[in-house]
């Protein structure tokens, strides 16, 4: 019996969790984390845990950085609070966007700020609907994406991803969002296919989709690099090539959704450079701001800039926007965070420890329960357990074996992300080569614990 004044009471009277089974949550409670530090997280019993998903795919520089306690202090004392609206501005939001505009691999004219990678793809979309609408294609509408694909929770953003969970009950998707198949080989792929024949038919499957749907009717597809939320999904290596040029051929934009795979994740700065997109447009958030405020942005390429000044002269205003985007503060440290990452060399860090990272992941494809180690991500994998090796029989749902082992995880002081049955691991950018080897030490032995006591 928990003690009514406790922390632990106090959430389950007065707390809703995202993504949590809300019913087993009155029974078993929150884990309520009182501070962090670097790559380790303590509890309120003061227990360490590692962190080995970067909080949710997003504190790039870990927890307690200085830094970025120092820029928020400091702009919020010159500057609490200012919006962007009727042409107003100020500094950091300049110099952000100044700074992404360098950094971005695509045309990039303008950047647009909201509060989130939900709120990032949900501005995308209407975009792309506004500049169809100024260019005389108002039936170019319909947006693609993919089975198992996570592009955030606004009714639109979670309309393009394919999630069930997203979708049951919710009444989404809205009409006019389609969806392709998820480019998944171990689970999707036919019996005896290669991965470059798994590739092509992905591709056939777009183009037949399209199709369907009417070329003039199609306005994008978005697409994580890697489908993070979905279980760790990394493509083919011909995938994108291939999907692009279906799109190409109908006119139809790609927007990569790196919200979680930007700033340096893959082993690249972002993500569609690892995995060979060419995008018209980027989703990002997270890591821009390494997590410790929330902001997020999209990138607008300058045809789609071009029509969206002739059309907000006609109407007479560009109608979107919101109170917190580009906020002082949060701008002011998002900008701090990219000057970090190339103060301290981030990215070559994070190339030298993924090979490290990588071998210790495909050790785990050996393991009785381990479906598949998922690789080639750079920074980030997971490994998908199944009942059945030889058959990739999964486990009952019922059974929740992905949720007990993240419970294991944590019993042996490690952060991980349970996604249905499969373990995600996305640590901070900062790890280091002997914290990889503990955080795998970790995981091996809550798998086992997993084997003795499960199966």
């Amino acid at each position: 019996m928990l003690n009514p004044n406790s922390l632990e009471a106090r959430d389950i009277e007065s707390v809703i969790h995202p993504y949590t089974n809300l019913d087993r949550h009155r029974e078993v409670g929150p884990l309520v984390i009182d501070r962090g530090e670097g790559c380790y997280l303590y509890d309120a019993d003061g227990k360490e845990y590692l962190e080995g998903v970067a909080g949710l795919w997003c504190t790039a520089l870990g927890y307690g950085e200085k830094e970025l306690v120092k820029a928020a202090t400091e702009q919020m004392e010159k500057l609490s609070f200012s919006h962007l609206f009727l042409g107003r501005s100020h500094g950091p939001v300049i110099e952000l966007a100044e700074k992404l505009k360098e950094l971005s691999p695509v045309d990039t004219a303008r950047v647009f700020f909201v509060g989130s990678g939900s709120g990032a793809n949900d501005t995308a979309i209407k975009l792309i609907w506004y500049y169809n609408n100024a260019i005389g294609r108002p039936e170019k509408k319909k947006i693609i994406g993919r089975m198992k694909a996570y592009h955030g929770v606004t009714v639109a953003s979670a309309s393009v991803g394919g999630l069930p969970i997203n979708h049951t009950d919710w009444d989404v998707p809205l009409p006019g969002f389609l969806h392709t198949e998820c480019p998944h080989h171990y689970r999707v792929a036919e019996p005896g296919e290669s991965h470059e024949d798994f590739a092509t038919r992905m591709a056939e499957m777009l183009e037949q989709l399209i199709l369907r749907a009417g070329p003039d009717t199609v306005a994008a597809m978005f697409a994580e690099p890697v489908q993070c939320a979905g279980g760790l999904i990394v493509p083919p290596e011909t995938y994108f090539p291939k999907i692009q040029a279906v799109l190409k051929k109908y006119d139809v934009l790609l927007v990569a959704d790196e919200v979680i795979t930007g700033f340096q994740r893959t082993g690249e700065y972002w993500g569609c450079q690892t995995f060979d997109m060419q995008p018209d447009m980027i989703t990002c958030a997270k890591a821009l701001s390494s997590a410790y405020l929330p902001i997020g942005a999209v990138t607008v390429p300058s045809y789609m800039h071009d029509a969206m000044i002739d059309q907000s002269t006609k109407i007479g205003s560009l109608g979107h926007g919101n109170t917190y985007a580009g906020h002082p503060v949060c701008a002011a440290v998002a900008l701090r965070t990219l000057e970090i990452y190339e103060e301290r060399n981030i990215l070559d860090h994070v190339r030298s420890v993924i090979p490290a990272f990588q071998e210790r992941l495909a050790t785990f494809a050996d393991h009785p329960l381990v479906g598949e180690a998922r690789l080639g991500a750079g920074l980030m994998g997971g490994v998908e357990l199944v009942e059945d090796k030889a058959t990739k029989q999964a486990f009952d749902p019922k059974r929740i074996i992905g949720l007990k082992t993240l419970e294991a995880c944590q019993k042996h002081g490690l952060m991980v992300r349970a996604i249905g049955d499969v373990l995600a691991l996305c640590p901070p950018l900062i790890i280091t080569e002997a914290q990889i080897d503990s955080l795998f030490d970790r995981f091996s032995a809550a798998l086992d614990d997993i084997e003795k006591t499960e199966v």
